[in-house]
């Protein structure tokens, strides 16, 4: 595609933020996690790591589960 403009490039298509930039691999009680940080600074659980089926049962380790300063 062909764009005609006067404009920068950096005008027509600005730099988004990195969507990953508030995200880390935890460990949280002996598991691995993905957690996101919210505007509080508290954890939100995005993802369980975890190769025990009982730990996918447990509702500590829920996604969307925040988690304890």
């Amino acid at each position: 595609m062909i764009l005609y403009t006067p404009l920068a490039q950096e005008d027509i298509f600005p730099e988004t933020a990195d969507p990953t930039a508030g995200r880390h691999f935890v460990t949280y009680e002996g598991r691995s996690v993905y957690v996101e940080q919210t505007a509080d600074g508290s954890y939100q659980l995005l993802r369980l790591l975890s190769t025990d089926p009982q730990d996918f049962l447990n509702e500590r380790y829920a996604p969307g589960s925040v988690l304890p300063k």
